[in-house]
């Protein structure tokens, strides 16, 4: 069992920049798949980046490439979300998602086990 609590979120105007962070508590850290979704208001939850148990490999949707960077750091049991140039179309609800199972699809909410509550992130015009 882990616990996810993320942190981070806001107000800010396109073009700015956020951090998110998300704290785990629980079983060892790095033998967690770590991702990072989000739900706009009125759609289903979509894919927005993840990184391997060692952080060598990270993976993103096509929406934020270029602009959001992963990343995580297994001594203080964290991962983050570097948001640059954000767009008012990435307003959304962010999760933190932690998946236990050692292969799982890391594109989908299927292949992750665990999630926190989630953290607001509201881009203006």
């Amino acid at each position: 069992q882990v616990q996810l609590v993320e942190s981070g979120g806001g107000l800010v105007q396109a073009g700015g920049s956020l951090r998110l962070s998300c704290a785990a508590s629980g079983r060892t850290f790095s033998s967690y798949r770590m991702g990072w979704f989000r739900q706009p208001p009125g759609k289903e939850r979509e894919f927005v980046a993840g990184i391997s148990r060692s952080g060598s490999s990270t993976y993103y949707g096509d929406s934020v490439k270029g602009r959001f960077t992963i990343s995580r750091d297994n001594a203080k049991n964290t991962v983050y979300l570097q948001m640059n140039s954000l767009k008012p179309g990435d307003t959304a609800v962010y999760y933190c998602e932690a998946g236990a199972r050692f292969y799982g699809n890391t594109y989908s909410p299927t292949g992750y086990d665990y999630w926190g509550q989630g953290t607001q992130v509201t881009v203006s015009s």
